[in-house]
């Protein structure tokens, strides 16, 4: 069903993608050992609009639903959030409480929003005056010429789609990588490196492979939390790299996945977001492809294929 995307290459604004997913042998007993919840805008920043409410509000909904559920199912994972409230944060800020918490994995929480379609209906002719020459020599003239009614109608659009960032930003992320290593590292590991070049050829090449890994891990949980959102019911748009705008994900030095729950944008959609069973039903479809990835870590299999066994 999908093409094997070759890493990294330019893939365009925003396109639908997959990996031919390779089992990865697990690292250790406990890989997931934090999980950073983002919900995304706040404060001053409110996010996409709907007709009554605001993508930040949603967001922060189903992230602290998303989080009680990990802590009540998947009580060995610590749950780290950017935000709790309805404050804001700069993106760089977001992105240091995940580096900064050894984050293993960072989950962004938005709403879609799709603009208006705009409509030009003709209504028949009409008469229109004009003029033509200077001075005495100008002269009033009228023709007939159609006559036009411009209105727009709320877009259709719904679904859920889940991002990672652009194959194309893989120096970007490397580079995340490269900054927040002594972060990863325990204090004896850390002396022993403390005079490496970071510049070292063979150093390139671990960041390089760290890299790769995690945005075929981040793939591979995109591709997941979709099939869950299908198992819900929802219509998904797939999952999806994106080149801009998310650049927290590559700010991260870790797997990272930026989650659209729908558009508030379409009234239908707005009603399910807000209400309690929408919301509980998302963060449930989350959390379930967030254990197949966990159970897929431990056994060295494939998060798109594993069975939620938690």
């Amino acid at each position: 069903m999908f093409k094997k995307l070759a890493f990294p290459v330019f893939v365009g604004m925003a396109v639908v993608f997959s990996l031919a997913y390779k089992p990865v042998a697990p690292l250790s007993e406990k890989p997931l050992k934090t999980i950073v919840i983002d919900a995304g805008h706040g404060g001053h920043d409110f996010g996409a609009p709907g007709t009554y409410s605001h993508e930040k509000d949603i967001a922060l909904a189903v992230t602290l639903q998303l989080g009680k559920l990990i802590q009540e199912t998947m009580p060995d994972v610590n749950v780290v959030y950017t935000r709790t409230s309805d404050i804001y944060q700069h993106p760089t800020v977001k992105a240091n409480i995940a580096n900064n918490n050894k984050g293993d994995l960072f989950v962004s929480i938005h709403c879609n929003s799709a603009d208006p379609i705009t409509h030009r209906e003709f209504i028949g002719y009409e008469k229109e005056t004009y003029y033509k020459g200077k001075g005495k020599k100008r002269k009033k003239y009228t023709r007939t010429v159609p006559k036009y009614r411009v209105y727009k109608e709320p877009n259709p659009a719904k679904g859920t789609e889940t991002y990672i960032w652009g194959a194309d930003k893989h120096d970007e992320k490397l580079v995340t990588m490269r900054e927040n290593e002594a972060l990863y590292l325990d204090s004896t590991l850390a002396e022993q490196v403390k005079d490496f070049d970071p510049n070292d050829p063979s150093k390139k090449i671990l960041y390089t492979l760290k890299t790769k890994q995690f945005f075929n891990r981040s793939a591979s949980l995109a591709l997941t939390i979709e099939d869950e959102f299908k198992n819900i019911g929802r219509i998904s748009r797939e999952a999806r790299q994106r080149q801009k705008g998310i650049w927290v994900l590559q700010a991260t030095a870790m797997p990272s996945v930026l989650i659209e729950l729908g558009y508030i944008s379409n009234k239908e959609e707005e009603d399910y977001l807000n209400s309690a069973e929408g919301q509980q039903q998302l963060a449930t479809a989350i959390l379930k492809a967030i254990q197949r990835y966990k159970f897929s870590l431990q056994h060295g299999g494939n998060p798109e294929t594993t069975p939620n066994t938690q």
